[in-house]
């Protein structure tokens, strides 16, 4: 997979990027994501088993990262792609960028390339976005990038110990 934009390069993950997430970890800012500081310890599984549904290509098998380029540098900024919620049926969007890159549009930027690919190369009419309400930046993200709210309720995702808060965000094909 590869999408070029403006500024950004998306491309299918590649075994070296965990280095650079895990890097991103360090500080904190991706816990929510589920790469803490310790995300350095489990990378390597991690990036195995991300090549392999890579590989795979079915968003409704596990999740599909895409790695975010920062075309001038070469640099790896973040990610972007798809990951299947059974509670719901549904694929979701999910996307994530390192915090000295961020509030410069460039995850707006990658998601908006992002979604026409999906719905091109998957027979999928739709894409989701669930993200609590407590997380601004990433609700503006997806309302900059063409998802509509549909819903705003309490939620317990996989990785919650409790109940929060959630936005519910769609996208349609066409």
């Amino acid at each position: 997979m590869y999408i070029e934009t403006d500024r950004l390069i998306i491309r299918s993950i590649e075994r070296g990027d965990e280095k650079v997430f895990a890097e991103m970890a360090k500080d904190g800012s991706l816990t929510e994501i589920g790469f803490d500081d310790s995300f350095s310890d489990w990378a390597g599984g991690w990036i195995d088993e991300a090549l392999l549904l890579t590989e795979k290509d079915d968003p409704r098998a596990d999740y599909i990262p895409c790695t975010i380029v920062l075309k001038s540098t070469g640099e790896i900024i973040g990610n972007v792609g798809n990951t299947y919620y059974e509670d719901t049926d549904s694929i979701g969007i999910c996307y994530f960028v390192g915090a000295a890159y961020r509030r410069r549009g460039y995850v707006s930027e990658a998601v908006k390339a992002y979604i026409p690919y999906f719905f091109e190369h998957y027979n999928e009419d739709e894409i989701i976005a669930t993200i609590k309400d407590i997380n601004e930046p990433s609700w503006k993200t997806a309302e900059k990038s063409g998802f509509n709210l549909i819903e705003t309720k309490m939620y317990k995702d996989i990785d919650d110990e409790q109940e929060e808060l959630y936005r519910f965000y769609i996208a349609r094909r066409g």
